[in-house]
């Protein structure tokens, strides 16, 4: 798949999905007000992914990004969480800076897979094994986040647990669809591996987008 920002003016408009307020349910923010920008675009094709809607960039029309910093600059919460996809499939360095200018905070949800552009305030890096991350991402990112969908996925959290800076927040979460098989195996390794911590997909169990 063609790298969105080759198709929408390098950055400056973006295959918008969606874009909604609520509150963050997943990792070290969760239960904080964000406004939350979804990209289109994204061919890592993780099998189990909850937003296959997202993946096709031609799906979506590419938007102004200064409509979506419009809109996020008119909400309570000064944060903004950039999803997708994959949202580093296009470039992020106008948004940000746009979204920076209002004094919004920068979160950026990513597999790493590409290129990091951006400024960005905090970074959950969420590795996949069928697009591994590149480039230096895993030294600036300020949250692991591995889904585990069984025993296995524990020694790839591990690989990549050792990638990151010391600062780095470590998050098992299980996979949804998965997650009563596979809780019981997370707690016994964060009980043996206490640097690690579990996040679960609380905006599910509170029914909010």
């Amino acid at each position: 798949m063609k790298k969105s920002e080759d198709l929408f003016d390098d950055g400056m408009k973006l295959p918008l999905v969606e874009e909604f307020y609520t509150l963050q349910g997943e990792g070290y923010h969760t239960g904080s007000a964000a406004y939350f920008i979804r990209i289109g675009g994204c061919d890592v094709g993780c099998s189990w992914c909850d937003t296959k809607f997202s993946w096709n960039p031609d799906l979506h029309p590419p938007v102004d990004i200064r409509q979506i910093v419009d809109h996020a600059s008119a909400n309570p919460a000064a944060a903004v969480v950039v999803t997708g996809g994959e949202p580093l499939m296009a470039n992020m360095n106008p948004l940000t800076e746009m979204l920076k200018e209002k004094g919004i905070k920068t979160f950026l949800e990513t597999s790493g897979a590409y290129e990091l552009t951006g400024d960005w305030d905090w970074i959950c890096l969420s590795p996949k094994r069928n697009m591994p991350p590149v480039g230096d991402i895993h030294k600036v990112a300020h949250e692991l986040k591995v889904i585990v969908t069984g025993e296995e996925d524990l020694d790839w959290a591990i690989e990549h647990s050792g990638l990151v800076n010391e600062n780095c927040k470590l998050y098992l979460q299980p996979e949804w669809s998965v997650r009563e098989e596979v809780l019981p195996i997370i707690i016994e390794f964060v009980k043996e591996n206490p640097n690690w911590q579990i996040s679960i997909q609380a905006h599910k169990y509170m029914h909010i987008p």
